[in-house]
């Protein structure tokens, strides 16, 4: 079985990140498996494939040359004589699903996002058909997409995108007179919802509000929305926010925090929610895509109504009037994303469907 995965972009963060933990457990359950990029975007995320001994194949192009990329997505497949068409995303999915057709190939889709843009549903829902098992990176996208794709169960399935690794490094919880050291990992982009967390401090700060100790706020990644992003702060006076650009090593970077927030508008598992859990940190995120199925409200973290700067103002500031919560937080937090996504269950999952495409 030779697998070829395409991808939208090697850009460093979303649909990127869990590709070398899927492709390892598609390789050693017997595939070849080859990623094929239709951009570059950042390029940040070619470092971790290449350490996972995966070849890369990027089309130099943009987002919006569809036809050029179609065009080299089904010359270099061809090349290099694909047995199946893996995607993710949508640009990735629309393009796979028409090299399947040209060469008669199975296609496998995944999906991860909680959100479509409308446009985008209207074209998958018409080109359903083409992919022969679709796959959510999460229960709850799973039951999204069965809702709005209209996926009969058989050519739908789920697989987890995210593995606990027992052995990430671990946060030290917080002790009396250090700082407290929040932060986020995610793009800089809307979605995201650092203007909303931008926001909540505002109120804070305006409520004068004064937690027994100093706090910090870092955001670790990059994006578009940096210079919006330091103007409201600015506008808003909030010195304790800080975007740290993006980092190599994120396990390090959750390492060093005491609390891990995520703001989203929309995700779908959320990765790095699922990450700052695995390194004993408690987490106050949105109540969107997986993550209220997986923090449990005032065990392992905090839930908020995403784009709602009142509730998570509120939720912030009850854990920072009362840090010597987080260490606890931070315990349960981590048991119960070991629990949750143990890396045998991942492991196995991914060989169930490496069965079924042998099947056909």
């Amino acid at each position: 079985m030779r697998i070829a995965y395409v991808i939208n972009s090697v850009e460093g963060g979303g649909a990127a990140l869990p590709v070398p933990a899927v492709a390892r457990v598609l390789r050693d359950g017997g595939a070849n498996v080859r990623i094929f990029a239709l951009a570059r975007r950042d390029g940040r995320a070619l470092r971790a494939m290449a350490d996972a001994g995966l070849e890369v194949a990027v089309h130099d192009g943009v987002e919006t040359d569809h036809l050029t990329a179609l065009r080299w997505l089904d010359g270099v497949v061809a090349a290099w004589h694909a047995t199946h068409v893996w995607t993710s995303l949508t640009r990735a999915t629309l393009l796979g699903q028409l090299v399947g057709v040209r060469r008669r190939l199975p296609v496998v889709s995944w999906q991860h996002a909680a959100y479509l843009k409308p446009a985008n549903l209207a074209l998958l829902r018409a080109t359903k058909r083409l992919s022969m098992l679709w796959i959510g990176d999460s229960h709850s996208v799973t039951a999204l997409t069965q809702h709005r794709l209209h996926i009969p169960a058989e050519r739908l399935t789920t697989w987890p995108i995210f593995a606990a690794d027992a052995a990430a490094a671990q946060a030290r919880p917080w002790e009396p007179g250090q700082t407290i050291y929040i932060g986020s990992l995610g793009r800089l982009h809307p979605v995201k919802g650092y203007d909303v967390l931008i926001a909540a401090l505002a109120r804070l700060k305006a409520s004068g509000f004064t937690p027994p100790v100093p706090f910090e706020v870092h955001i670790a990644g990059e994006g578009a929305e940096r210079e919006a992003l330091e103007a409201a702060k600015r506008s808003a006076g909030i010195d304790a926010f800080h975007l740290s650009g993006f980092v190599d090593r994120p396990r390090d970077f959750l390492a060093g925090l005491h609390l891990y927030v995520q703001p989203s508008r929309s995700e779908g598992l959320c990765i790095a929610a699922h990450e700052a859990m695995q390194a004993g940190l408690g987490v106050v995120a949105s109540a969107v895509g997986e993550l209220p199925f997986t923090i449990e409200r005032g065990l392992s973290g905090a839930l908020v109504p995403p784009d709602d700067p009142v509730a998570l103002a509120e939720a912030l500031g009850g854990l920072l009037r009362h840090p010597e919560q987080l260490g606890v937080l931070g315990v349960r937090a981590r048991a119960r994303v070991l629990d949750r996504f143990g890396a045998e269950a991942f492991v196995a999952r991914g060989r169930e469907i490496l069965a079924r495409l042998s099947a056909g």
